[in-house]
């Protein structure tokens, strides 16, 4: 039997440790580890009652669910009438489980002592009123087979990759917890938080997509935070930021990677209080919201970078969903066109259109920087210039198959992001800059830093980036 594949597509923290866990995918087995805790009334009144979740916070408290006058529900309700409205809350943070005492009239002791706000550990006995609750750290593990169907929330896939994210998603759907989607430009990040929300406990309240990458810099705190009215020129009324506008439902913040350094700090406090503050204001105004987040930069490397804050990492990343790139499941490329194709208005408007076996030869071997957003883009492009049922090679965009394009002095791929399209051309012109320099100067590395301007290390470290060989490109 072959060598076992293996793929990580879920990142987790350890509830007892805080250190990164693994979720893995092992041949066509999908292992989801879920971290998870129970709260169980050992004795008093309410004896017996218990709540086990993986919600990153648990309220306990005298009010009844939804029967709370403040409209903020108790994971765990409690009849004891010497226990406060809300009591206490438990919160998963980066250290661990952190128990915070709510201003309750009677105090919340933890093993015998009273506290405002401690960690716990496996085994702490929380006495509240004539309640005694005991806490427990549950790690669990979920087996999850591919999704049979090849199409689930407007996205679709044959392939192995792409079932096993449809089957992932839907058992991650309905546990509220937070999720961060990492993946290329063009993914389907967006579709997969929509799926989450609509197939989750929240799908008939709002679902509120924030850019963080798309708002101008001077306007981006009042559009995540909202402002008071006279909050600075212009604030002529109040407006409600994307959190409030979420109130019940889901917020996704997009591109949350390009979020100000200045502004990670008052993110990490909204998502760690649950609870924001205007613009200007000062009154507080507590949030009900699940969190969302999609990027398609390495956070983990942004953070030993310093361009982002680690325990707004670890806040954000409960779960994180990879998305495969389209590369990677070159499988589903014909199925993906066959859908924009078959599109009731499409064949309306353009009729029956079918792909000729050369062009689809060109459109599953072609790289697909752009990914799912690209391939969509291109059929509108077929759609254009083809006026027959047929689409043949002459009607594929140059760059698919390489072939130069007049007039045009600079080649890059606009369905690509400013500053990916910009990486892109200057990775091109940087290979092959080198490639004829050095070749001009039969390899000798120390010629081609004078001839060029660059220093010696500098032509090394190109060279090693682009995996060129100065050897070679002399022969």
């Amino acid at each position: 039997m072959g060598e076992r594949r293996t793929e990580q597509l879920f990142d987790d923290r350890d509830s007892s440790s805080g250190q990164t866990g693994h979720t893995l995918v092992v041949e066509k087995r999908t292992l989801l580890k879920l971290r998870k805790c129970r709260l169980l009334v050992q004795s008093g009144p309410d004896s017996g009652r218990e709540v086990i979740t993986e919600r990153e916070r648990i309220r306990a408290g005298h009010a009844r669910h939804s029967a709370a006058a403040d409209g903020v529900q108790n994971d765990l309700s409690l009849e004891d009438k010497k226990v406060s409205r809300h009591h206490f809350e438990i919160c998963f943070t980066e250290n661990g489980y952190l128990l915070v005492d709510l201003g309750s009239t009677n105090g919340t002791f933890l093993d015998g002592k009273r506290v405002e706000r401690a960690y716990l550990a496996a085994g702490s006995q929380i006495v509240v009123g004539d309640d005694t609750l005991l806490f427990t750290p549950i790690d669990e593990e979920i087996e999850v087979s591919p999704d049979r169907d090849a199409f689930f929330a407007g996205m679709v896939g044959r392939s192995l990759k792409m079932r096993q994210i449809f089957a992932l998603v839907k058992k991650v759907a309905p546990m509220d917890v937070g999720v961060l989607i990492t993946g290329e430009t063009g993914t389907g990040k967006e579709l997969v938080a929509r799926a989450l929300h609509d197939h989750g406990p929240r799908r008939k309240a709002p679902f509120v997509v924030l850019d963080c990458g798309a708002i101008p810099e001077n306007l981006i705190e009042s559009e995540i935070f909202g402002h008071e009215r006279g909050a600075f020129t212009g604030a002529d009324r109040a407006r409600e930021g994307a959190f409030e506008r979420a109130q019940g439902g889901t917020i996704f913040l997009d591109e949350i990677g390009e979020l100000r350094m200045d502004l990670q700090p008052r993110l990490l406090r909204v998502l760690e209080a649950r609870e924001v503050r205007r613009v200007g204001g000062s009154s507080v105004i507590d949030l009900d919201v699940r969190v969302v987040a999609a990027t398609n930069r390495d956070l983990a490397k942004e953070v030993a970078d310093g361009n982002f804050r680690e325990d707004l990492f670890f806040r954000l990343t409960v779960i994180n969903l990879a998305l495969p790139p389209l590369r990677m499941r070159r499988e589903d490329i014909p199925a993906l066109i066959q859908h924009a194709l078959g599109q009731p208005e499409v064949i309306e408007r353009h009729g029956v259109k079918r792909l000729t076996p050369a062009a689809l030869l060109v459109l599953t071997g072609y790289g697909w920087p752009g990914n799912v957003r690209e391939l969509i883009n291109v059929v509108s492009h077929l759609l254009t210039f083809s006026e027959g049922p047929e689409i043949d090679l002459p009607h594929l965009p140059a760059r698919l198959s390489g072939a130069p394009q007049k007039g045009a002095p600079l080649s890059f791929n606009e369905h690509l992001g400013f500053h990916e399209a910009k990486e892109q051309v200057l990775d091109v012109f940087e290979r092959e800059y080198l490639a004829a320099l050095l070749k001009r100067c039969e390899g000798n590395i120390s010629r081609a830093a004078r001839e060029s301007g660059l220093h010696r290390k500098s032509i090394e470290r190109l060279l090693k980036k682009h995996e060129l060989d100065a050897k070679e490109l002399a022969r």
